[in-house]
């Protein structure tokens, strides 16, 4: 497991992605292992549907919250050391869900695995773009993304076998033990752009100087949101008896709002200069918030970060739906559904992938536009096949279409990515990535599963789901829009100089 001395060498970018790609899948193991022992963890600890509903959307809110922050903290510090954080936040965390003897113990340890999902998510995916600057990004981007589909089917399985064979602390006892050898790996990863920093938390807080009531004041509106997300998640829970995802969508939707209206402050007053900023914020990110505020008005970026809602939004929405569907709608077992589903979207969305990464570096050698192409290629296939999809009522034709839809829809996993990082400055490309993580989870994943439920009850699951492969594919269509702008975008970033 020693890496090769060189860190500017193919080889070891090889070697760093696949790191990089297993302890992604480790990831997801840690996040949806859950699922699969919700029925256990509701017998022994005797919670209710609502009080699992919060277990997963926990989960979620904490991820997309906690992505920004940790991947500014990414740009302004080290990469590494905020992935290894992550790594071992997740891993402790899923180890002491299994000691948790109460719903208000499991709920802070899996709110905290998701805010470890965070710190490592942004961060791997700047660092693995660094490592494949030009050729190859996009199909590195889809290697890394990989583990996303392989580590969700993975955790299902590992936890309903694990929990089987012992019991479901057991389970997850076992999925977190591996992380903190990966930990120890990532921390020995060489940077291949920025020269370590070995800083400790209490000089980095001395050197913010930002105190309790100017970092308050900074984050005004997003408090704000938080308060008032909160509020409202407690009405629709206790006192109107509201389905426990209406809560999340409710909570999730006002700190989006919340977080729109911080940025909005933000990019105002970034855009006077340094002298006109936020005095302590100015101070500890110097040409940082300058840079951060070109960004913000990158035309690319409003393409991919509406577009990848929206995608993520159909996308999640179906993987969400689909047991649920198929047991409604062709008389299968919700474990018989989700076992097809596992097998078959397993190979079809790790092919789907690394095909898209492949064809979008083709396509790239030709035109700027290629990456962007290759999104929209694949969600224009796709998503009509899925409509096809939800129509077919014959088991034997419906796993072969399946197949087909999951296949070209899984396309855009690796060329977003890339594209987010053609466009933008190296030295704020974790932050860039947090930013995208926390807008298409807030935007999408809250949204998507509330709302196919209330048009399920009123017009039954067979019509609510047509809604989301009609998204998935607005999505692509949005994307369209950044044909026009990413050769211009890229050509900028180009010309601007390295700064570390």
């Amino acid at each position: 497991m020693t890496p090769p001395p060189n860190p500017a060498s193919r080889g070891y970018g090889r070697y760093a992605l696949g790191l990089l790609a297993v302890t992604n899948l480790l990831s997801f193991v840690n996040r949806n292992i859950v699922f699969a022992l919700f029925e256990p963890i509701k017998r022994d600890l005797h919670l209710s549907d609502a009080q699992l509903g919060w277990l997963a959307s926990s989960y979620v809110l904490v991820f997309a919250l906690a992505a920004l922050p940790f991947g500014l903290l990414g740009d302004l510090r080290s990469r590494r050391g905020v992935i290894t954080g992550g790594v071992l936040l997740w891993s402790a965390c899923t180890l002491v869900s299994g000691f948790a003897g109460s719903f208000a113990g499991l709920l802070i340890a899996r709110a905290l695995v998701g805010a470890g999902g965070a710190a490592f998510g942004g961060a791997a995916q700047s660092l693995a773009a660094d490592y494949f600057p030009s050729r190859g990004r996009a199909v590195a981007m889809g290697i890394l993304s990989a583990g996303i589909t392989l580590g969700g089917v993975l955790g299902i399985w590992l936890g309903g076998r694990l929990e089987a064979a012992y019991d479901w602390r057991t389970a997850l006892f076992a999925v977190s033990l591996p992380g903190f050898g990966l930990a120890w790996l990532t921390a020995r990863l060489r940077d291949p752009v920025r020269p370590p920093r070995m800083v400790s938390v209490r000089a980095a807080l001395d050197e913010l100087e930002v105190g309790l009531t100017a970092l308050t004041r900074h984050f005004a509106p997003l408090l704000l949101g938080v308060a008032v997300g909160g509020l409202l998640a407690f009405q629709l829970d206790r006192v109107s008896g509201a389905d426990s995802k209406v809560d999340v969508a409710a909570f999730g939707a006002a700190v989006a709002i919340g977080l729109a209206f911080n940025i909005r402050v933000w990019v105002r007053h970034f855009a006077r200069g340094p002298a006109a900023g936020p005095h302590a914020l100015v101070r500890a990110f110097g040409d940082l918030a300058e840079s951060l505020a070109v960004v913000l008005r990158t035309p690319t970026l409003v393409y991919v970060f509406l577009g990848g809602a929206l995608i993520s939004f159909g996308v999640n929405g179906l993987v969400g739906w689909a047991p649920t569907f198929m047991a409604r709608e062709l008389g299968l077992r919700v474990t018989e559904a989700a076992t097809l589903l596992g097998t078959w979207g397993l190979v079809a969305g790790i092919a789907g992938a690394l095909c898209g990464g492949v064809v979008a570096d083709w396509l790239r050698r030709y035109t700027k536009t290629g990456r962007v192409l290759t999104i929209s290629i694949g969600l224009l296939l796709g998503a009509p096949l899925t409509v096809w999809l939800l129509t077919v009522r014959d088991l034997a034709l419906f796993v072969p279409i399946f197949c087909a839809a999951f296949f070209f829809i899984s396309w855009y996993n690796g060329p977003i990515a890339a594209v987010i990082f053609d466009v933008v400055p190296a030295r704020i490309t974790a932050t860039v990535a947090g930013a995208y993580l926390c807008f298409i989870h807030l935007v999408g994943d809250t949204v998507a599963f509330p709302l196919v439920g209330a048009l399920s009850d009123r017009f039954g699951l067979d019509r609510a789901v047509l809604v989301l492969p009609g998204v998935a594919l607005a999505g692509g269509i949005v994307l369209l829009g950044a044909a026009r702008t990413v050769g211009r975008d890229m050509a900028r970033v180009t010309a601007e100089p390295l700064v570390i």
